[in-house]
Protein backbone atom coordinates (compact mmCIF):
# COMPACT_ATOMS: atom_id res chain seq x y z
CA UNK A 1 0.00 0.00 0.00
CA UNK A 2 1.30 3.41 -0.88
CA UNK A 3 1.30 6.04 1.86
CA UNK A 4 0.98 8.96 -0.55
CA UNK A 5 -2.65 9.99 -0.91
CA UNK A 6 -4.03 11.26 -4.15
CA UNK A 7 -7.39 12.75 -3.26
CA UNK A 8 -10.10 12.19 -5.88
CA UNK A 9 -13.25 14.26 -6.23
CA UNK A 10 -15.58 12.95 -3.53
CA UNK A 11 -18.39 15.42 -4.21
CA UNK A 12 -21.74 13.69 -3.98
CA UNK A 13 -23.80 15.18 -6.81
CA UNK A 14 -27.38 16.21 -6.32
CA UNK A 15 -29.72 13.98 -8.29
CA UNK A 16 -33.03 15.24 -9.60
CA UNK A 17 -36.19 13.67 -8.24
CA UNK A 18 -37.53 11.08 -10.67
CA UNK A 19 -40.62 12.01 -12.64
CA UNK A 20 -43.98 10.58 -11.59
CA UNK A 21 -46.62 9.29 -13.98
CA UNK A 22 -49.50 11.66 -14.63
CA UNK A 23 -52.01 11.65 -11.81
CA UNK A 24 -49.67 9.99 -9.29
CA UNK A 25 -48.80 12.06 -6.25
CA UNK A 26 -46.07 11.57 -3.64
CA UNK A 27 -46.73 8.41 -1.64
CA UNK A 28 -49.50 7.19 -3.96
CA UNK A 29 -49.55 3.64 -5.21
CA UNK A 30 -47.43 3.54 -8.33
CA UNK A 31 -45.22 6.41 -7.20
CA UNK A 32 -41.74 5.53 -8.57
CA UNK A 33 -39.92 8.06 -6.35
CA UNK A 34 -37.23 6.52 -4.18
CA UNK A 35 -36.28 7.65 -0.68
CA UNK A 36 -32.83 9.10 -0.19
CA UNK A 37 -30.25 7.23 1.90
CA UNK A 38 -27.16 8.62 3.60
CA UNK A 39 -23.79 7.55 2.21
CA UNK A 40 -20.18 8.02 3.24
CA UNK A 41 -17.48 8.13 0.57
CA UNK A 42 -13.82 7.57 1.43
CA UNK A 43 -10.71 7.75 -0.70
CA UNK A 44 -8.43 4.75 -0.42
CA UNK A 45 -4.73 4.98 0.37
CA UNK A 46 -4.94 7.00 3.59
CA UNK A 47 -2.55 6.25 6.44
CA UNK A 48 -4.33 7.12 9.68
CA UNK A 49 -2.19 9.24 12.01
CA UNK A 50 -3.05 11.28 15.07
CA UNK A 51 -5.13 11.05 18.24
CA UNK A 52 -8.81 10.17 18.62
CA UNK A 53 -10.86 10.43 21.82
CA UNK A 54 -13.43 7.77 22.71
CA UNK A 55 -16.53 8.76 24.69
CA UNK A 56 -18.92 6.62 26.73
CA UNK A 57 -19.97 3.16 25.61
CA UNK A 58 -23.31 2.95 23.83
CA UNK A 59 -23.84 -0.57 25.19
CA UNK A 60 -23.46 0.75 28.72
CA UNK A 61 -25.19 4.14 28.49
CA UNK A 62 -28.43 2.63 27.18
CA UNK A 63 -28.67 0.24 30.15
CA UNK A 64 -27.67 2.95 32.65
CA UNK A 65 -30.60 5.02 31.38
CA UNK A 66 -32.90 2.04 31.96
CA UNK A 67 -31.44 1.51 35.44
CA UNK A 68 -32.49 5.05 36.37
CA UNK A 69 -36.09 3.73 36.33
CA UNK A 70 -35.34 1.84 39.55
CA UNK A 71 -35.30 4.98 41.70
CA UNK A 72 -37.82 7.85 41.73
CA UNK A 73 -36.15 11.24 41.45
CA UNK A 74 -33.40 12.76 39.35
CA UNK A 75 -30.46 10.71 38.07
CA UNK A 76 -27.72 12.16 35.88
CA UNK A 77 -25.58 10.05 33.56
CA UNK A 78 -22.53 11.70 32.01
CA UNK A 79 -20.19 10.81 29.14
CA UNK A 80 -23.18 9.60 27.11
CA UNK A 81 -22.44 9.31 23.36
CA UNK A 82 -24.32 11.61 20.99
CA UNK A 83 -25.83 8.88 18.81
CA UNK A 84 -29.22 7.87 17.46
CA UNK A 85 -29.78 4.97 19.86
CA UNK A 86 -29.44 7.24 22.90
CA UNK A 87 -32.09 9.57 21.47
CA UNK A 88 -34.43 6.61 20.93
CA UNK A 89 -33.93 5.41 24.51
CA UNK A 90 -34.62 8.93 25.73
CA UNK A 91 -37.97 8.84 23.95
CA UNK A 92 -38.73 5.37 25.40
CA UNK A 93 -38.24 6.84 28.88
CA UNK A 94 -40.36 9.90 28.10
CA UNK A 95 -43.25 7.68 27.08
CA UNK A 96 -42.87 5.90 30.41
CA UNK A 97 -43.52 9.22 32.14
CA UNK A 98 -39.93 10.38 32.73
CA UNK A 99 -38.62 13.84 31.99
CA UNK A 100 -35.44 13.50 29.95
CA UNK A 101 -33.02 16.31 29.14
CA UNK A 102 -29.71 16.20 27.26
CA UNK A 103 -27.01 18.76 28.08
CA UNK A 104 -23.41 19.24 26.91
CA UNK A 105 -20.79 17.52 29.03
CA UNK A 106 -17.84 19.45 30.41
CA UNK A 107 -15.62 20.59 27.49
CA UNK A 108 -13.13 17.70 27.70
CA UNK A 109 -13.85 16.43 24.20
CA UNK A 110 -11.11 17.41 21.71
CA UNK A 111 -13.88 17.79 19.12
CA UNK A 112 -15.03 20.93 20.97
CA UNK A 113 -11.53 22.39 20.82
CA UNK A 114 -11.60 21.93 17.03
CA UNK A 115 -14.82 23.93 16.83
CA UNK A 116 -17.09 20.92 16.34
CA UNK A 117 -20.05 19.51 18.24
CA UNK A 118 -19.39 17.59 21.44
CA UNK A 119 -19.75 13.83 20.90
CA UNK A 120 -20.74 13.19 24.50
CA UNK A 121 -23.52 14.63 26.61
CA UNK A 122 -25.04 14.23 30.03
CA UNK A 123 -28.60 13.00 30.32
CA UNK A 124 -30.80 14.04 33.22
CA UNK A 125 -33.67 11.65 33.91
CA UNK A 126 -36.48 12.61 36.30
CA UNK A 127 -38.30 9.40 37.17
CA UNK A 128 -41.86 9.61 38.54
CA UNK A 129 -43.07 7.73 41.59
CA UNK A 130 -45.16 5.52 39.34
CA UNK A 131 -43.63 5.17 35.87
CA UNK A 132 -45.55 3.78 32.91
CA UNK A 133 -45.56 0.06 32.23
CA UNK A 134 -45.66 -0.24 28.43
CA UNK A 135 -42.88 0.20 25.87
CA UNK A 136 -44.36 0.74 22.41
CA UNK A 137 -43.44 -1.21 19.30
CA UNK A 138 -42.66 1.84 17.17
CA UNK A 139 -39.62 2.57 19.34
CA UNK A 140 -38.64 -0.90 20.58
CA UNK A 141 -38.47 -2.22 17.01
CA UNK A 142 -35.73 0.33 16.28
CA UNK A 143 -33.65 -0.44 19.36
CA UNK A 144 -33.19 -3.92 20.72
CA UNK A 145 -31.58 -2.56 23.89
CA UNK A 146 -34.93 -1.08 24.92
CA UNK A 147 -35.90 -4.56 26.13
CA UNK A 148 -33.73 -3.73 29.15
CA UNK A 149 -36.64 -1.73 30.63
CA UNK A 150 -38.32 -5.11 31.28
CA UNK A 151 -36.41 -5.88 34.49
CA UNK A 152 -36.57 -2.49 36.21
CA UNK A 153 -40.23 -1.87 35.35
CA UNK A 154 -41.25 -5.32 36.57
CA UNK A 155 -39.37 -4.65 39.81
CA UNK A 156 -40.95 -1.20 40.26
CA UNK A 157 -44.49 -1.77 38.97
CA UNK A 158 -45.10 -5.50 39.22
CA UNK A 159 -46.37 -5.43 35.63
CA UNK A 160 -44.83 -4.55 32.29
CA UNK A 161 -45.77 -4.86 28.63
CA UNK A 162 -42.85 -4.51 26.21
CA UNK A 163 -42.91 -5.04 22.46
CA UNK A 164 -40.64 -7.72 21.06
CA UNK A 165 -37.38 -5.94 20.20
CA UNK A 166 -35.78 -5.14 16.86
CA UNK A 167 -32.23 -3.87 16.29
CA UNK A 168 -29.45 -5.11 14.03
CA UNK A 169 -29.97 -7.90 11.50
CA UNK A 170 -27.11 -10.07 12.74
CA UNK A 171 -28.87 -13.29 13.66
CA UNK A 172 -31.19 -14.76 16.24
CA UNK A 173 -31.04 -13.23 19.70
CA UNK A 174 -33.97 -14.65 21.68
CA UNK A 175 -35.33 -13.65 25.05
CA UNK A 176 -35.48 -17.17 26.49
CA UNK A 177 -32.92 -16.53 29.23
CA UNK A 178 -34.58 -13.24 30.22
CA UNK A 179 -37.94 -15.01 30.54
CA UNK A 180 -36.57 -18.09 32.31
CA UNK A 181 -34.70 -16.05 34.91
CA UNK A 182 -37.59 -13.69 35.67
CA UNK A 183 -39.95 -16.67 35.91
CA UNK A 184 -37.70 -18.21 38.57
CA UNK A 185 -37.99 -14.91 40.45
CA UNK A 186 -41.78 -15.23 40.55
CA UNK A 187 -42.91 -13.49 37.36
CA UNK A 188 -45.71 -14.79 35.16
CA UNK A 189 -44.65 -14.10 31.57
CA UNK A 190 -46.60 -14.54 28.35
CA UNK A 191 -46.55 -13.32 24.76
CA UNK A 192 -49.48 -11.65 23.07
CA UNK A 193 -49.87 -9.65 19.84
CA UNK A 194 -46.13 -9.04 19.54
CA UNK A 195 -45.65 -8.02 23.18
CA UNK A 196 -43.86 -9.63 26.13
CA UNK A 197 -46.19 -9.31 29.13
CA UNK A 198 -44.75 -9.90 32.61
CA UNK A 199 -46.62 -9.72 35.91
CA UNK A 200 -45.53 -10.18 39.53
CA UNK A 201 -48.42 -8.75 41.57
CA UNK A 202 -46.87 -9.94 44.85
CA UNK A 203 -43.41 -8.69 43.89
CA UNK A 204 -40.31 -10.58 42.81
CA UNK A 205 -38.30 -12.86 45.08
CA UNK A 206 -34.70 -14.02 45.04
CA UNK A 207 -33.72 -17.13 43.13
CA UNK A 208 -30.76 -19.21 42.00
CA UNK A 209 -30.36 -18.71 38.25
CA UNK A 210 -27.95 -20.45 35.89
CA UNK A 211 -27.69 -18.92 32.43
CA UNK A 212 -27.22 -21.31 29.51
CA UNK A 213 -24.90 -18.73 27.95
CA UNK A 214 -23.31 -15.61 29.47
CA UNK A 215 -25.81 -13.29 27.79
CA UNK A 216 -25.16 -9.61 28.40
CA UNK A 217 -28.79 -8.58 27.94
CA UNK A 218 -30.16 -11.33 30.19
CA UNK A 219 -27.58 -10.58 32.89
CA UNK A 220 -28.49 -6.88 32.84
CA UNK A 221 -32.25 -7.46 33.01
CA UNK A 222 -31.97 -10.02 35.80
CA UNK A 223 -29.62 -7.88 37.89
CA UNK A 224 -31.91 -4.86 37.58
CA UNK A 225 -34.89 -6.97 38.62
CA UNK A 226 -33.04 -8.65 41.49
CA UNK A 227 -31.87 -5.48 43.25
CA UNK A 228 -35.46 -4.76 44.40
CA UNK A 229 -36.57 -8.39 44.85
CA UNK A 230 -37.13 -9.94 48.28
CA UNK A 231 -34.20 -12.05 49.40
CA UNK A 232 -31.02 -13.17 47.68
CA UNK A 233 -30.44 -13.89 44.01
CA UNK A 234 -27.43 -15.74 42.59
CA UNK A 235 -26.75 -15.57 38.85
CA UNK A 236 -24.26 -18.19 37.63
CA UNK A 237 -22.57 -18.02 34.22
CA UNK A 238 -23.26 -14.29 34.21
CA UNK A 239 -21.74 -12.01 31.59
CA UNK A 240 -18.48 -10.34 32.65
CA UNK A 241 -18.25 -7.43 30.19
CA UNK A 242 -17.02 -4.02 31.39
CA UNK A 243 -20.52 -2.73 30.64
CA UNK A 244 -21.92 -5.20 33.22
CA UNK A 245 -19.41 -3.92 35.77
CA UNK A 246 -20.45 -0.36 34.90
CA UNK A 247 -24.15 -0.98 35.49
CA UNK A 248 -23.39 -2.82 38.75
CA UNK A 249 -21.26 0.12 39.84
CA UNK A 250 -24.16 2.52 39.24
CA UNK A 251 -26.62 0.23 41.02
CA UNK A 252 -24.32 -0.07 44.05
CA UNK A 253 -24.12 3.74 44.22
CA UNK A 254 -27.92 3.76 44.13
CA UNK A 255 -27.93 1.54 47.23
CA UNK A 256 -28.03 -1.96 45.70
CA UNK A 257 -26.16 -4.82 47.35
CA UNK A 258 -24.19 -6.65 44.66
CA UNK A 259 -21.06 -8.77 44.87
CA UNK A 260 -19.02 -10.50 42.19
CA UNK A 261 -19.27 -7.94 39.39
CA UNK A 262 -16.70 -8.77 36.71
CA UNK A 263 -16.87 -12.48 37.58
CA UNK A 264 -19.15 -15.23 36.31
CA UNK A 265 -21.16 -15.37 39.55
CA UNK A 266 -23.21 -12.44 40.82
CA UNK A 267 -24.72 -12.30 44.31
CA UNK A 268 -27.53 -9.78 44.78
CA UNK A 269 -29.34 -9.10 48.05
CA UNK A 270 -32.58 -7.25 47.38
CA UNK A 271 -33.28 -3.93 49.09
CA UNK A 272 -36.62 -2.12 49.60
CA UNK A 273 -35.70 0.97 47.58
CA UNK A 274 -32.93 2.72 45.68
CA UNK A 275 -31.92 6.36 45.34
CA UNK A 276 -31.08 8.43 42.24
CA UNK A 277 -27.40 9.13 41.54
CA UNK A 278 -24.92 10.79 39.18
CA UNK A 279 -22.76 8.36 37.22
CA UNK A 280 -20.17 8.56 34.40
CA UNK A 281 -20.40 6.03 31.55
CA UNK A 282 -17.41 3.75 30.97
CA UNK A 283 -15.45 4.33 27.72
CA UNK A 284 -16.51 2.51 24.55
CA UNK A 285 -14.14 -0.43 23.99
CA UNK A 286 -15.73 -1.33 20.63
CA UNK A 287 -15.22 2.13 19.15
CA UNK A 288 -11.69 2.12 20.58
CA UNK A 289 -11.08 -1.30 19.04
CA UNK A 290 -12.36 -0.06 15.69
CA UNK A 291 -9.69 2.67 15.67
CA UNK A 292 -7.03 0.15 16.74
CA UNK A 293 -7.77 -2.10 13.76
CA UNK A 294 -8.08 0.90 11.43
CA UNK A 295 -4.57 1.98 12.41
CA UNK A 296 -3.21 -1.50 11.72
CA UNK A 297 -5.05 -1.93 8.41
CA UNK A 298 -3.84 1.40 7.02
CA UNK A 299 -0.30 0.98 8.39
CA UNK A 300 -0.89 4.05 10.49
CA UNK A 301 -0.03 5.44 13.91
CA UNK A 302 -3.03 6.27 16.10
CA UNK A 303 -3.37 7.07 19.78
CA UNK A 304 -6.78 6.34 21.34
CA UNK A 305 -7.75 8.09 24.60
CA UNK A 306 -10.69 7.73 26.97
CA UNK A 307 -10.54 3.93 27.36
CA UNK A 308 -8.92 1.40 29.70
CA UNK A 309 -6.66 -0.69 27.41
CA UNK A 310 -7.28 -3.69 29.65
CA UNK A 311 -10.77 -3.99 28.16
CA UNK A 312 -9.14 -4.77 24.78
CA UNK A 313 -6.35 -7.07 25.90
CA UNK A 314 -7.16 -9.91 23.48
CA UNK A 315 -7.81 -7.61 20.49
CA UNK A 316 -4.63 -5.60 21.04
CA UNK A 317 -2.63 -8.82 21.43
CA UNK A 318 -3.90 -9.91 17.99
CA UNK A 319 -2.53 -6.68 16.52
CA UNK A 320 0.85 -7.35 18.14
CA UNK A 321 0.82 -10.84 16.59
CA UNK A 322 0.04 -9.18 13.25
CA UNK A 323 3.24 -7.14 13.54
CA UNK A 324 1.94 -3.99 15.17
CA UNK A 325 3.47 -1.95 17.97
CA UNK A 326 1.06 -1.41 20.86
CA UNK A 327 1.78 0.91 23.77
CA UNK A 328 -0.64 1.31 26.68
CA UNK A 329 -1.14 3.71 29.58
CA UNK A 330 -3.84 4.23 32.18
CA UNK A 331 -6.63 5.49 29.91
CA UNK A 332 -5.09 5.36 26.44
CA UNK A 333 -3.21 3.19 23.98
CA UNK A 334 -1.26 3.65 20.75
CA UNK A 335 -1.20 1.33 17.72
CA UNK A 336 1.44 1.65 15.01
CA UNK A 337 1.87 -0.63 12.00
CA UNK A 338 4.88 0.03 9.76
CA UNK A 339 4.53 -2.83 7.26
CA UNK A 340 1.86 -5.06 5.80
CA UNK A 341 0.13 -6.96 8.66
CA UNK A 342 0.74 -10.67 9.12
CA UNK A 343 -2.30 -12.96 8.97
CA UNK A 344 -3.74 -13.98 12.37
CA UNK A 345 -6.61 -16.28 13.32
CA UNK A 346 -9.50 -14.87 15.37
CA UNK A 347 -12.21 -16.62 17.41
CA UNK A 348 -15.02 -14.57 18.93
CA UNK A 349 -15.99 -15.47 22.50
CA UNK A 350 -17.81 -13.85 25.42
CA UNK A 351 -15.72 -11.35 27.38
CA UNK A 352 -12.83 -11.46 28.12
CA UNK A 353 -12.50 -13.16 24.72
CA UNK A 354 -12.39 -11.41 21.36
CA UNK A 355 -15.56 -9.30 21.03
CA UNK A 356 -18.05 -10.29 18.34
CA UNK A 357 -18.65 -6.59 17.63
CA UNK A 358 -15.05 -6.38 16.36
CA UNK A 359 -15.47 -9.28 13.93
CA UNK A 360 -15.92 -6.99 10.86
CA UNK A 361 -12.66 -5.26 11.74
CA UNK A 362 -10.90 -8.61 12.14
CA UNK A 363 -12.13 -9.64 8.68
CA UNK A 364 -10.98 -6.31 7.30
CA UNK A 365 -7.51 -6.79 8.77
CA UNK A 366 -7.35 -10.33 7.38
CA UNK A 367 -8.40 -9.08 3.92
CA UNK A 368 -5.23 -6.96 3.61
CA UNK A 369 -2.81 -9.16 5.59
CA UNK A 370 0.01 -11.30 4.28
CA UNK A 371 -1.28 -14.88 4.38
CA UNK A 372 -4.55 -16.66 5.19
CA UNK A 373 -6.63 -16.17 8.33
CA UNK A 374 -9.31 -18.37 9.88
CA UNK A 375 -12.09 -16.28 11.46
CA UNK A 376 -14.60 -18.09 13.70
CA UNK A 377 -17.83 -16.47 14.93
CA UNK A 378 -19.35 -18.11 18.01
CA UNK A 379 -21.85 -15.49 19.19
CA UNK A 380 -24.20 -14.28 16.42
CA UNK A 381 -25.07 -16.42 13.44
CA UNK A 382 -25.59 -13.55 11.00
CA UNK A 383 -22.29 -11.69 11.34
CA UNK A 384 -20.91 -13.05 8.07
CA UNK A 385 -23.50 -11.11 6.03
CA UNK A 386 -20.79 -8.45 6.21
CA UNK A 387 -18.46 -10.74 4.22
CA UNK A 388 -20.59 -10.41 1.09
CA UNK A 389 -20.08 -6.65 1.06
CA UNK A 390 -16.35 -6.97 1.75
CA UNK A 391 -16.10 -9.28 -1.27
CA UNK A 392 -17.47 -6.42 -3.38
CA UNK A 393 -14.32 -4.57 -2.34
CA UNK A 394 -12.26 -7.47 -3.68
CA UNK A 395 -11.68 -9.35 -0.42
CA UNK A 396 -10.99 -13.08 -0.84
CA UNK A 397 -13.38 -14.65 1.69
CA UNK A 398 -14.84 -18.15 1.83
CA UNK A 399 -17.45 -18.82 4.51
CA UNK A 400 -18.66 -22.16 5.88
CA UNK A 401 -21.13 -21.95 8.75
CA UNK A 402 -19.44 -20.20 11.66
CA UNK A 403 -16.06 -20.06 9.92
CA UNK A 404 -14.50 -17.84 7.28
CA UNK A 405 -11.17 -18.29 5.54
CA UNK A 406 -9.75 -14.95 4.41
CA UNK A 407 -6.76 -14.77 2.10
CA UNK A 408 -5.13 -11.39 2.27
CA UNK A 409 -4.48 -9.14 -0.70
CA UNK A 410 -2.06 -6.25 -1.03
CA UNK A 411 -4.93 -3.85 -1.64
CA UNK A 412 -8.69 -3.88 -2.16
CA UNK A 413 -10.75 -2.15 -4.85
CA UNK A 414 -13.19 0.67 -4.16
CA UNK A 415 -16.86 -0.05 -4.88
CA UNK A 416 -20.37 0.86 -3.68
CA UNK A 417 -21.34 -1.27 -0.67
CA UNK A 418 -24.14 -1.33 1.89
CA UNK A 419 -23.98 -1.27 5.69
CA UNK A 420 -26.21 -3.96 7.22
CA UNK A 421 -25.54 -3.12 10.88
CA UNK A 422 -23.53 -0.75 13.05
CA UNK A 423 -20.20 -2.59 13.07
CA UNK A 424 -20.47 -3.81 9.49
CA UNK A 425 -20.86 -0.21 8.37
CA UNK A 426 -17.77 0.88 10.28
CA UNK A 427 -15.84 -2.13 8.97
CA UNK A 428 -16.72 -1.29 5.36
CA UNK A 429 -15.64 2.32 5.78
CA UNK A 430 -12.30 1.22 7.23
CA UNK A 431 -11.99 -1.38 4.47
CA UNK A 432 -12.48 1.39 1.92
CA UNK A 433 -9.40 3.13 3.29
CA UNK A 434 -7.36 0.13 2.08
CA UNK A 435 -8.88 0.12 -1.41
CA UNK A 436 -7.82 1.73 -4.66
CA UNK A 437 -10.18 4.51 -5.66
CA UNK A 438 -13.34 5.61 -3.87
CA UNK A 439 -15.61 3.44 -1.73
CA UNK A 440 -19.22 4.52 -1.17
CA UNK A 441 -20.95 3.00 1.87
CA UNK A 442 -24.73 3.42 1.89
CA UNK A 443 -27.29 3.09 4.70
CA UNK A 444 -24.84 4.65 7.13
CA UNK A 445 -27.69 5.50 9.48
CA UNK A 446 -26.64 2.18 11.03
CA UNK A 447 -23.20 3.65 11.74
CA UNK A 448 -24.81 6.69 13.38
CA UNK A 449 -26.23 4.32 15.99
CA UNK A 450 -22.79 3.54 17.38
CA UNK A 451 -20.16 6.07 16.26
CA UNK A 452 -20.47 9.75 17.21
CA UNK A 453 -19.33 11.93 14.29
CA UNK A 454 -17.22 9.29 12.56
CA UNK A 455 -16.63 11.50 9.52
CA UNK A 456 -15.04 14.27 11.59
CA UNK A 457 -12.76 11.78 13.34
CA UNK A 458 -11.66 10.30 10.02
CA UNK A 459 -10.84 13.76 8.66
CA UNK A 460 -8.82 14.57 11.78
CA UNK A 461 -6.79 11.39 11.18
CA UNK A 462 -6.01 12.31 7.58
CA UNK A 463 -8.79 10.71 5.54
CA UNK A 464 -10.41 12.27 2.47
CA UNK A 465 -14.07 11.60 3.32
CA UNK A 466 -17.46 13.05 2.44
CA UNK A 467 -21.01 12.42 3.60
CA UNK A 468 -24.19 13.04 1.63
CA UNK A 469 -27.38 11.42 0.43
CA UNK A 470 -28.40 9.65 -2.78
CA UNK A 471 -31.61 7.96 -3.97
CA UNK A 472 -31.96 4.40 -2.72
CA UNK A 473 -32.02 2.79 -6.15
CA UNK A 474 -33.19 3.88 -9.57
CA UNK A 475 -36.60 5.34 -10.31
CA UNK A 476 -38.93 2.76 -11.84
CA UNK A 477 -41.56 3.31 -14.50
CA UNK A 478 -44.51 1.51 -12.93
Amino acid sequence: MTHSLRIPDLTIPARPAPARPAGVGPGDAGDPAVNDVDVIRVAGGARLTGTVHVVGAKNSALKLMAAALLAPGRSVITNVPRITDIAIMGEVLRRLGCEVRFDPDDPVDPMVARGGTARSRSVTIDVPGRPGAEADYDLVRRLRASICVLGPLLARRGYVRVAHPGGDAIGSRGLDMHVSGLTRMGADISGEHGFVIAAAPDGLHGADIVLDFPSVGATENLVMAAVLARGATVIDNAAREPEIVDICSMLIRMGARIEGEGTSTLHIEGVPELRPVRHATVGDRIVAGTWAFAAAMTRGDVTVTGIDPGYLEVALDKLVCAGGLVETSGDAFRVRMDARPRAVDVVTLPYPGFATDLLPMAIGLAAVSDGASLITENIFDGRFMFANEMMRLGADIKTDGHHAVVRGRERLSGAPVRATDIRAGAGLIIGGLCAEGVTEVSHVHHVDRGYPDLVADLRALGVAVERGSVPDGPALDI
